[in-house]
């Protein structure tokens, strides 16, 4: 379910993500493959997701900075909360959410979230900035993709059977916003365990 409009106060959530990202800094992770991701990352909450070359992972430890993760903003969570609950999933709470930083070029491949011990949960991913075209999929990498055009504002949930659906963001056109400038950022919510 893509919820059009849904968050009602970008610039707070703007001001947590410069907060986060000052004790957790923006890094592009590396791949079981030995790849450089496109799109930077860093998260809060009791754990945060992280990539290198020994496999995909969550850990309650920024391995760049060996503190804990910043704690996930009550605004984080009130919204990720309330999409949840639009989209029929009551009470979500939340254990990691990713922020994504997307500067024009930068994509995210069709994947599958398939790190979490809860397989019902639903995915809640808001998009601030610029907007981007959302890769909607199916079980299978080879079924047929949709592509959703996502604004700033936007809230897709995903869960219960859709939880594994292939999905991804195609590469992001260069552009401006007049509250992000030539960048997308993305709140990804997951509940972990």
């Amino acid at each position: 379910m893509i919820l059009r409009g849904f968050v009602a106060d970008a610039p707070a959530l703007l001001a947590e993500v410069e907060r986060i990202a000052a004790a957790a800094p923006f890094r592009c992770l590396v791949t079981p493959g030995g790849h450089t991701m496109s799109v930077a990352m860093t998260n809060c909450g009791r754990v945060g997701w992280v990539s290198n070359r020994s496999g995909y992972r969550y850990d309650p430890v920024d391995p760049d900075t060996a503190a804990a993760w910043p704690a996930m903003p009550d605004a984080f969570l009130s919204l990720a909360a309330r999409a949840a609950a639009e989209a029929g999933f009551d009470a979500y709470d939340p254990d990691a959410c990713l922020i994504n930083r997307y500067v024009p070029g930068a994509k995210l491949g069709l994947h599958q979230d398939r790190d979490e011990k809860d397989a019902w949960a639903p995915i809640v991913s808001v998009s601030l900035g610029l907007p981007a075209t959302f890769l909607w999929g199916g079980k299978k990498r080879s079924d047929p993709i949709r592509r959703l055009r996502v604004e700033s504002g936007d809230v897709a949930v995903w869960g219960g059977p859709a939880r594994f659906v292939y999905h991804g963001v195609a590469p992001l056109k260069d552009a401006e916003h007049p509250l992000t400038g030539a960048v997308r950022l993305n709140l990804t919510f997951r509940k972990v365990f």
